[in-house]
């Protein structure tokens, strides 16, 4: 049976909040200029490449940002 417990790889306390760090976080994450972005650019123009070798490239690069998006993920927690 498959059971899902949402927790953090490590434990964190935060002491106190802060807003504007949030809010950076947050646009750094999926804002126009965000990793999220920038990933799903990369995947969609590999379709109008002519070159095998272009497209090989900007799927690494695009699945290297979407990699970065989840580690960056837990921190909007």
């Amino acid at each position: 049976m498959f059971v899902y417990e949402k927790r953090l790889q490590y434990p964190i306390k935060i002491a106190n909040t802060n807003p504007r760090l949030a809010s950076l976080i947050i646009s750094q994450y999926g804002g126009p200029d965000g990793e999220l972005g920038a990933s799903l650019r990369y995947l969609s123009q590999r379709y109008s490449m002519p070159y095998p070798e272009l497209k090989g490239l900007l799927t690494d690069i695009g699945t290297d940002a979407s990699k970065r998006t989840r580690v960056r993920s837990p921190c909007k927690y």
